[in-house]
């Protein structure tokens, strides 16, 4: 693969917090970015050299936008697979598009990790009331019911408590296709982000630590407290599902993990992740540049951790009672602020996060935790 050098564009489908800082991380190594999505004053696009507005679906802009650049990525595995096809007419897209076929549809992931002989959830397809019922009667209560599609901090799933509730839960998330998965208690979730270039070669950022609230990520601390048996399981299993969706870029690995050490896959996400956000204070290499370097086709960088570290996410609660107290929270010199550009604060939205730096893992969460709440 002929390698794509630094002044040569990108283009990005998606136009979230993710892509704005694999812009930053794009701009900062010379190349210039385009992003693609149907909304205007984005977060990639406030930063991007070019923001193109159009719907996913309208193919010929996307075959157009795909024509004006080099490589194709992107920050939101809701992309119709179609977009992804259009644009590959013109321009390598990495990940491929057929890694966000599988990824961004549970029934379709769940199936290729139980093909590849990969410790997940227990789970049952859902797609008529006789599925459904079976599910319950195999799996118990309580269990999940999560939509095939479109599902992401928590929208499109519902606790199941009782055989007799299952009916309504399925219809309030719209009867459509759905997994039902076996309710886990876990000890903690974690993640590994990780990272394969087109010759190859691997490289991931550890094991990290993800606490959540309401369902969407609250903090993450890097490197996790786990046992080392633990960890090397964990990283061997990403190892193994990059390789075997043949993955060029970024993609993370979310686990339960049971009392006793015990791994299982919760889900996949084809794309640079929330939880790896703190890589871009506190590795030699974060996961942002690292995507860029895996789509251009140039050797991967470093991971190396330079000291613990930990995220606190913002989301538009923090506005609630007016404009945060920056100062306060910056009069913590180990912190460092990253906000998204979004233009209207609302309940449970990711605006933007901080992140600590400490000698330690519990140190840095204490930080973050201390300059949140000094906000």
């Amino acid at each position: 693969m002929k390698p794509v050098y630094p002044g040569a564009t990108v283009g990005v489908l998606g136009s979230g917090q993710l892509g704005r800082m694999f812009a930053i991380a794009a701009r900062r190594m010379g190349y210039r970015v385009h992003t693609f999505s149907p909304d205007a004053d984005t977060p990639t696009g406030q930063v991007a050299d070019l923001e193109v507005i159009a719907p996913y679906d309208d193919l010929d802009a996307v075959r157009r936008f795909a024509a004006n650049v080099s490589v194709v990525t992107f920050e939101f595995e809701n992309v119709p697979a179609p977009t992804a096809r259009a644009a590959a007419e013109h321009a390598p897209v990495r990940p491929r598009g057929e890694v966000l076929h599988t990824t961004q549809h549970r029934i379709r992931e769940k199936l290729f990790l139980t093909k590849a002989g990969l410790p997940l959830t227990p789970f049952r397809t859902v797609e008529t009331p006789a599925d459904l019922a079976r599910a319950v009667a195999e799996l118990g209560c309580p269990s999940i019911l999560k939509t095939a599609d479109f599902g992401y901090d928590g929208k499109g799933q519902v606790r199941v408590t009782s055989t007799d509730q299952a009916e309504a839960a399925w219809t309030s998330i719209g009867r459509v296709p759905a997994v039902l998965e076996a309710f886990i208690a876990f000890e903690k979730e974690v993640s590994v982000v990780a990272a394969r270039g087109a010759d190859g070669a691997y490289a991931d950022w550890g094991v990290i630590e993800n606490r959540h609230r309401n369902h969407i990520l609250d903090l993450s601390i890097s490197p996790a407290v786990v046992p080392e048996s633990v960890a090397k399981q964990a990283r061997d299993i990403t190892r193994v599902v990059l390789e075997a969706l043949d993955v060029i870029g970024v993609l993370c690995v979310e686990f339960f993990v049971e009392p006793g050490g015990r791994l299982l896959i919760n889900e996949l996400a084809p794309r640079p992740h929330n939880s790896g956000h703190l890589t871009f204070d506190s590795s030699v290499t974060s996961q942002f540049e690292q995507q860029l370097r895996a789509v251009c086709g140039l050797p991967l960088g470093s991971t190396e951790l330079l000291c613990p570290s930990a995220m606190a996410n913002l989301l538009g609660d923090v506005w609630q009672a007016g404009e945060p107290n920056w100062t306060a929270a910056l009069k913590h010199p180990e912190v460092k602020l990253h906000l998204y550009g979004k233009l209207a604060p609302r309940p449970g939205r990711k605006m933007g996060h901080l992140t600590a730096l400490a000698s330690d893992p519990g140190k840095a969460l204490e930080l973050a935790v201390a300059a949140r709440n000094a906000l």
